[in-house]
């Protein structure tokens, strides 16, 4: 009986520390989790002062995005002329549908550009002649939210941009304006301008398309991963104080 129980110990210590190890693993993942919920309550709430601040004037949003490399959804003022034959399309669904963001370059009265995300239009009216009404000629004054630029491709599931088809799978600035038959030497401002919810004639592009969901789901994972911990040190408790089974 001895040789048997003596037998056991090692693998109880094993046991043990295996058990130790996973709960301390829990616990990491737990608090990680913590961490992570404060930092999205943050962004959130940063985001959402941002969107209910008053708009600036583009010549102040240029400062602000030099100054710190992040205007997201900041509103912004533009004022300018399309140059609708430049526009580029952004493959999108909204509100059930399938189609397209159309970024269209606004000329500035200093002669640069900047590429305005005018709205959606269904798959079946990427084509310009389809929408004539909303091709609006002349000088506009645009409100909506300054967008920062992506670093790159998001990741690489995300296909490629086919320019020759004019269909972007991600935004890609510098190659929209690349492509968009602006002047040589054109100036582009470095981020993009999306348009708010004032309606386009005949309908479309449909502005207001911006997406600001972010939802705070770490709580549920913070006690996912506490309560797990909670549970294995519970078995634990249990297995060591359950007297050893005679022979």
């Amino acid at each position: 009986m001895t040789g048997s129980v003596s037998a056991r110990r090692p693998r109880r210590v094993l046991a043990l520390v295996l058990g130790l190890i996973v709960f301390a693993v829990l616990v990491a993942l737990g608090s990680w989790q913590v961490q992570r919920m404060y930092w999205k309550d943050a962004l959130i709430a940063q985001i959402d002062g941002r969107i209910q601040s008053d708009p600036l004037p583009l010549a102040e949003m240029e400062v602000k995005y030099r100054a710190t490399g992040d205007v997201d959804y900041w509103p912004v003022t533009v004022s300018g002329t399309f140059q609708h034959e430049g526009e580029r399309h952004f493959l999108a669904t909204w509100q059930g549908q399938s189609g397209f963001y159309v970024y269209t370059p606004l000329r500035l009265d200093d002669g640069r550009y900047v590429l305005v995300n005018r709205g959606f239009v269904p798959y079946d009216r990427k084509d310009a002649a389809k929408r004539q009404d909303g091709q609006v000629a002349g000088p506009v004054t645009i409100t909506g939210l300054a967008r920062d630029p992506l670093d790159g491709k998001p990741g690489s599931l995300v296909p490629d941009n086919d320019l020759k088809k004019n269909v972007f799978y991600w935004k890609d600035r510098d190659a929209m304006a690349a492509t968009a038959g602006l002047p040589a030497g054109a100036v582009v401002v470095p981020f993009f301008v999306d348009a708010g919810k004032a309606p386009n004639p005949g309908g479309w592009p449909a502005g207001g398309v911006t997406l600001v969901d972010m939802p705070n789901n770490h709580l549920q994972y913070v006690i996912t991963w506490y309560g797990l911990a909670a549970a294995l040190l519970g078995v634990m408790a249990v297995w060591l104080l359950r007297k050893p089974e005679r022979q």
